[in-house]
């Protein structure tokens, strides 16, 4: 990314920062148990999972794609974890170990074989994920047997629990991620060839680089980001249903766009993503605290989606007139 390529996400970024100062302030105008600790330190928790998730889709719409599969691999991956807790008699804390690795290891495969089934029969995301999401689905149900999995170790109940200065665990392993993720897009070879095939891919063919193996990648870190949160969820309410994570992939998708990530690829931030999360968490518990119902509160969430998609799509015309 160039000098003027920065300023622009910098300028952008502060944009939606202060998009959620304003929403923060108007809902504390608005209801004075807003800004109290419990309901702070319940919305840190209500961003933690979608931040996890929007973290790893920001890899995937950088590229022009998309993942629908999220919500379903979350469900599978948090069973599988849940059934390594609960089946295989291992001493509590080996159990906690594999499980946590089972659920991103399980997450990581179901990404990887979508973006190697995008890549090989070139057929868009959009189609793959939205089978994948079935798949998953499907697959989870049948290893549950459509039950809900309980009876973790205590310590792993004991962990989810835990705050440090009222700031919940699952919270700071999120913004870990999202420094992560930060880290990778600016300071590597990797990051820099994820923005260089979202703007041009047949430009980075054409300099003797691999396009599919870095979309195959990123499709794997998504899913590996997908089965971290499914371990996020697991502490949290301390059970695992394979029913679980219905309408995460649009919590996600709607997170990066608002968060100033293009459809189109190419332009977006982790640290956009991040903000982005935190409005659609700032959003929705701000509007179940004033008392509206749970469809007004859709509509109302579906109507700054699409806003945001309007003006990424306005913004992506007014670049491109600029550098004509």
């Amino acid at each position: 990314m160039n000098t003027k390529s920065i300023t622009r996400s910098l300028l952008k970024e502060a944009g939606i920062g202060l998009a959620l100062v304003l929403l923060v302030v108007l809902f504390a105008l608005s209801h004075d148990k807003f800004l109290t600790v419990s309901n702070v330190s319940n919305i840190l928790q209500q961003i933690s999972i979608n931040t996890i998730i929007a973290a790893g889709m920001t890899f995937v719409i950088l590229l022009g794609g998309i993942d629908l599969s999220v919500g379903s691999v979350l469900a599978l991956s948090a069973v599988v974890g849940a059934k390594i807790m609960t089946e295989f008699g291992l001493p509590s804390d080996m159990a906690i170990l594999f499980a946590v690795l089972g659920s991103v290891i399980c997450g990581t495969l179901c990404g990887a074989i979508s973006g190697a089934i995008c890549e090989k029969w070139r057929i868009h995301s959009f189609i793959v994920t939205l089978g994948m999401l079935n798949i998953a689905r499907g697959t989870a149900l049948e290893v549950a047997d459509a039950r809900t999995i309980f009876g973790f170790p205590m310590s792993f109940n004991a962990f989810g629990a835990q705050t440090i200065f009222h700031i919940p665990v699952i919270f700071i392993v999120a913004v870990v991620i999202v420094i992560i993720g930060i880290v990778v897009l600016k300071k590597t070879v990797y990051g820099r060839m994820i923005y260089a095939i979202g703007n041009n891919e047949e430009s980075v063919r054409l300099s003797g680089h691999n396009p599919k193996f870095y979309k195959i990648i990123a499709f794997a870190i998504c899913g590996g980001a997908t089965g971290l949160a499914a371990v996020m969820y697991m502490l949290r309410l301390n059970i695992a249903n394979p029913i679980l994570g219905v309408g995460f992939e649009l919590n996600a998708i709607a997170a990066v766009v608002i968060g100033g990530t293009s459809l189109f690829g190419g332009k977006g931030s982790m640290l956009g993503t991040f903000l982005g999360a935190c409005i659609m968490g700032v959003l929705g518990n701000g509007l179940l605290l004033i008392g509206l119902g749970d469809f007004t509160r859709q509509i109302i969430t579906g109507v700054v989606i699409i806003l945001a998609v309007i003006l990424d799509t306005y913004r992506s015309r007014l670049e491109a007139k600029l550098t004509e």
